[in-house]
């Protein structure tokens, strides 16, 4: 566990782990699950690493590592195209480095971090419950992408605690979209306080608690608002309509979650 990295080797990695690996200038990071033998489950738009249905795609596609024309013998993309995808390591991590997502850290270290995306206070299940979910959501689906509500920590985040979480309208378990909102929310709720000081650097500082205090209540393992839910449930409360996710078309669109 480190303060400015959670970098690990590939020698270290155990079945049941979350990865990650940033892309291209640190835009944003790719997670999934590693099940052993070098290869790795992860959920995707339909296939493709990064893809939103919004001009964000531009952004996101231009910061994605270069893929090879030859398809890879040792990965596989499922049929129904439902984006849940089992890739090998060096295939997942795309010629980026090799992160772990970090589990039941302090909030100390949990607000030491500068960006979402790398840790959690929430606890992790057992790795070969992690493993079980994740080989089964590659079976059965994650519901549709969605870059805000439902996209690749979301799924990484489940697989690990089962947690869900079912308020309509709220963010999903994603870090990384807690750091994309927190900032311009930070900066958008300090500015009131400016009245209070004067000075650019007190500022700076109201912004910077503002902008961790978000990110610190977004934490899937501070929510009040989540349940756990079994990988069989959730499948089944996506074919029934009782979890309806839908894909966005023109803007990222929300879960709704229906009990």
């Amino acid at each position: 566990m480190g303060l400015l990295s959670n970098r690990i080797s590939k020698e270290s990695l155990k079945p049941g782990d979350h990865i990650y690996s940033w892309r291209t200038a640190y835009i944003y990071a790719h997670h999934g699950i590693y099940i052993g033998d070098d290869k790795v489950v992860h959920f995707t738009r339909r296939g493709q690493e990064v893809g939103t249905g919004t001009v964000l795609d531009v952004l996101l596609l231009s910061s994605g590592p270069a893929r090879s024309t030859v398809p890879c013998p040792n990965c596989t993309m499922q049929q129904d195209g439902h984006g849940v995808i089992l890739s090998c390591l060096n295939c997942f991590l795309g010629g980026g480095i090799l992160y772990r997502f970090e589990y039941t850290v302090s909030p100390a270290l949990f607000l030491a971090k500068v960006r979402g995306g790398t840790c959690t206070l929430a606890v992790s299940d057992s790795n070969d419950i992690v493993v079980h979910r994740a080989k089964y959501l590659l079976e059965n689906g994650f519901g549709c992408y969605n870059v805000f509500k439902n996209n690749c920590e979301d799924f990484a985040i489940y697989c690990k605690t089962s947690l869900l979480i079912v308020d309509q309208g709220t963010m999903g378990q994603s870090g990384q979209a807690a750091s994309i909102i927190g900032g311009p929310l930070a900066a958008v709720l300090s500015t009131p306080l400016r009245l209070v000081t004067t000075n650019i650097y007190g500022m700076a500082a109201t912004a910077v608690g503002v902008y961790c205090a978000s990110r610190y209540a977004a934490d899937i393992g501070m929510r009040r608002d989540v349940v756990k839910v079994s990988a069989e449930d959730l499948t089944r409360r996506l074919a029934t309509g009782l979890l309806q996710v839908i894909e966005p078309q023109i803007s990222a669109a929300p879960i709704q979650a229906i009990q």
